[in-house]
């Protein structure tokens, strides 16, 4: 198990993107009535937010960042890393996070690289940027986001209705009197096929893997270039490691759960996150929810969460959270940190 404490990091503000465009799953013409009720009822989700064609998860990353630091009046020569998290970068190369970083307007000593992973990639990358900081970096930019809907088929009802499409942007500074950080990482590779898009990439290229749409049972049809996902094996995963890892997270920052003021979960479904909370004996309020407006957000979906449930709380005082994420990897992440009072802000783009 990794398991750091970092030092000297301030988290300095926090920013949310999401596409205007609104779908909700009331009209997914492949769900009958009742399926639609069942299918908010278990997951949560009674709209989603869905990016245009032409818009990419850099886009919605980009839109947060440049609001992020014209509001707080950022000098654009302090930030000397960009790290792009996404499982849906805009090129197979260029990293999008070069381009991101020109995009800006950042200078050319600002470091970029792109982080490839999904649902615990904001903690992840936090763990990365903080490390990184702490060693020396005066600010930070620590981009997250992705555009999931490009990955579903229309024909799969175990994915095409439950992803949405988002973007972060979250700013790190330097500071000697900054709170630690407690960071606890897992990753399990024998999970890889719980959550996979197989065609595509370097194994099974595009241009000499081309696969046609076959129905693997009733109401789940898709292609190998379309995402998979198996709903079961994901949920029995988290059942057993997730609420384990937060009580283990907070144990090595000598936290106890009634300390933390929120836990901010990763947002895969409601019923997932319910039995998490139930096994941690934990409230309702201090688990908020941001999927049954926007869906599962994959890396945005801690950001996106912290933006839409608590802006107003974080700009006011310091809160201490526990942010957990899980799932494609398989991977899980938590860490426990105090952050506030920051600016925590979420714009829609057009």
């Amino acid at each position: 198990m990794a398991k750091i404490s970092i030092d000297n990091v301030t988290i300095d503000a926090i920013y949310s993107c999401v596409p205007s465009g609104k779908i909700k799953t009331s009209s997914y013409s492949l769900f009958s009535e009742s399926e639609a009720i069942l299918f908010e009822k278990t997951t949560g989700i009674s709209e989603r937010r869905v990016a245009k064609d032409h818009t990419t998860s850099s886009d919605l990353c980009f839109y947060a960042a440049s609001n992020l630091l014209s509001d707080l009046s950022i000098n654009l020569q302090e930030i000397e890393a960009l790290i792009f998290v996404s499982q849906s970068p805009d090129y197979f190369l260029p990293s999008t996070s070069v381009t991101l970083q020109e995009r800006l307007g950042l200078d050319k000593n600002c470091m970029a690289f792109d982080i490839n992973l999904g649902c615990s990639g904001y903690v992840y990358g936090l763990s990365v940027i903080s490390s990184l900081i702490n060693s020396g970096l005066k600010r930070a930019l620590l981009l997250a986001g992705d555009k999931s809907t490009i990955s579903t088929s229309f024909n799969d009802k175990s994915t095409y209705p439950l992803f949405g499409d988002a973007g972060s942007a979250t700013l790190l500074s330097f500071n000697k009197d900054a709170e630690t950080m407690y960071f606890d990482l897992h990753s399990d590779g024998s999970g890889k096929d719980a959550i996979i898009i197989e065609y595509g990439h370097s194994r099974y290229p595009y241009n000499r893997y081309i696969d046609e749409e076959k129905e693997y049972e009733e109401g789940i049809k898709r292609s190998r270039n379309h995402l998979a996902l198996d709903g079961m094996k994901v949920f029995n995963f988290a059942l057993k490691e997730v609420a384990k890892s937060i009580e283990e997270c907070l144990m090595y920052a000598k936290i106890e759960k009634e300390q933390v003021n929120y836990f901010i979960l990763h947002q895969a479904n409601m019923l997932i996150n319910e039995s998490v909370r139930k096994k941690l004996r934990q409230t309702e309020e201090k688990f908020p929810l941001s999927i049954h407006k926007y869906g599962n957000t994959s890396s945005a979906s801690i950001p996106l969460t912290i933006t839409v449930c608590l802006q107003n709380q974080i700009k006011e005082r310091q809160l201490n959270l526990l942010l957990s994420g899980f799932g494609v990897g398989l991977s899980w992440a938590n860490v426990f940190i105090k952050i506030g009072p920051i600016k925590a802000k979420c714009i829609e783009y057009d």
